[in-house]
C-alpha cells in the first residue's frame, strides 16, 4: 500500500458472533473519525457486508486488491475470503473463533510490514481463539511475542491509567510471577510510555499492595516487604518517582489516583475493577512497550447484547482515537 497523507489503521474483526464488528462499524461511520483515518478493516467481505446490512449502517465498503491503495472516506476490506461461516449472533463457536485470529494475524503482519500505521483490535473470545497458532491467555501477551519490545497492557482514559504487572493469569500464580527483575521492566515501560507516548516530562507513578492493607506489618503477609519494597527502592535510586505501595482498597475511592500520572496495579482485577467502574464504556486497552502501537476497547465479545443493536460504540471510536494520538506522539 502506498503512504497516505491521513494514518492508515488496520483493525482486526474480532469474534464475528461478538459485538465487535457492530461498535467497529458504528465507530467507523462518525464524521469526525473519517476525516481523521483511513480504516482497512481485515475481515471477511460477506461477514462485514452482513453485519453493515445488519444495524443498517450503511458505510461503504470497498474491496482492496494486493498492492491497492486503500481509498479515504470509505471502508476498506481486505478480504479473508472465510467459507461457509454464517453469523450466530451470542454463540461461541470454533469457526468464529479461527475467524477472529485469522483477522488478528493478518493485521498484525501488515503493522510489521509497514502496511498500516497502527491498529486497532475488536474483542475476541479467549476460549474459542486457542490453537496452535494462538497459544496464550490474550491479545498482550500474543503482540509481546509477535513485535519488538515487552508488552504491558495499560488502560487508558482521560483521567485515570492503570497499568498491570501481571495480567491474565490466575490468582494464586501471582507472587511467583513477580520478581525484581519483572517489577522493574514494567514500571520502567510504564515510565517511558508517559513520556514517549503522552508527553509527560516527568511522570509520577504509584503502585498498589500485592495484600489487603499492605499486610498490616506482616499480619496479613509479608509479600510486600519482601516482593515489592526492595523493587521500588531501586527504582527511587535510579531516579524514578515512583510511589506506594499503597493499599488497594481505599486508593481509587479516597481520590488519591488523581496525585499520579498512572497507577500501577499487581494484579487483574485489582487494576482493571476499579478502571472499569469509573471509565466503562470509554476506556481504552493500549498495548504499551511495543514498537508499535495497538489499541483496543475495554470490553470484551458481550455476546449476551450481540445483534441487538444496543452496543455502545464509545470505547471502540476512544480506541481509535487514542492509538491516533499516540502514533502522531511517537512519530
Amino acid at each position: 500500500m502506498n503512504r497516505s497523507v491521513k494514518p492508515i489503521v488496520g483493525i482486526s474483526c474480532g469474534d464475528p458472533n461478538g459485538i465487535g464488528l457492530e461498535v467497529l462499524l458504528k465507530s467507523l461511520n462518525n464524521p469526525l473519525i473519517k476525516e481523521l483515518i483511513i480504516p482497512v478493516v481485515f475481515c471477511d467481505f460477506n461477514i462485514i457486508k452482513f453485519q453493515n446490512n445488519y444495524f443498517n449502517i450503511k458505510l461503504k465498503l470497498n474491496t482492496l486488491e494486493k498492492n491497492q491503495s486503500p481509498k479515504s472516506n470509505q471502508v476498506n476490506v481486505i478480504d479473508m475470503k472465510e467459507k461457509g461461516f454464517n453469523v450466530e449472533f451470542g454463540n461461541v463457536t470454533k469457526h468464529a473463533g479461527l475467524i477472529a485470529f485469522n483477522s488478528l494475524k493478518h493485521t498484525s503482519a501488515a503493522l510489521k510490514d509497514g502496511n498500516i500505521d497502527y491498529m486497532v483490535t475488536a474483542p475476541i473470545n479467549k476460549n474459542n481463539i486457542q490453537s496452535k497458532e494462538f497459544d496464550f491467555p490474550g491479545h498482550t501477551d500474543y503482540l509481546t511475542n509477535f513485535f519488538d519490545g515487552e508488552g504491558l497492557m495499560f488502560m487508558i482514559s482521560e483521567d485515570l491509567k492503570v497499568g498491570l504487572l501481571t495480567d491474565h493469569i490466575p490468582l494464586n500464580k501471582i507472587t511467583n510471577n513477580l520478581s525484581d527483575q519483572i517489577i522493574s521492566s514494567k514500571i520502567k515501560t510504564m515510565h517511558f510510555s508517559l513520556k514517549n507516548d503522552f508527553s509527560i516530562s516527568s511522570p509520577k507513578i504509584a503502585i498498589l499492595s500485592i495484600n489487603p492493607h499492605i499486610g498490616d506489618d506482616g499480619v496479613i503477609g509479608i509479600d510486600d516487604q519482601d516482593i515489592l519494597v526492595p523493587a521500588i527502592k531501586k527504582l527511587i535510586d535510579q531516579g524514578y518517582e515512583i510511589h506506594g505501595p499503597y493499599a488497594a482498597d481505599s486508593f481509587f475511592g479516597s481520590g488519591m489516583y488523581k496525585k499520579y500520572d498512572a497507577i500501577m496495579a499487581v494484579y487483574h482485577d485489582q487494576g482493571l475493577i476499579p478502571f472499569k467502574t469509573m471509565t466503562f464504556g470509554n476506556g481504552v486497552n493500549f498495548t504499551a512497550g511495543l514498537n508499535k502501537v495497538r489499541t483496543s476497547p475495554d470490553h470484551g465479545t458481550a455476546f449476551d447484547i450481540a445483534g441487538k443493536n444496543i452496543a455502545n460504540h464509545s470505547s471502540f471510536m476512544n480506541s481509535i482515537k487514542y492509538g491516533l494520538h499516540i502514533f502522531n506522539n511517537r512519530t
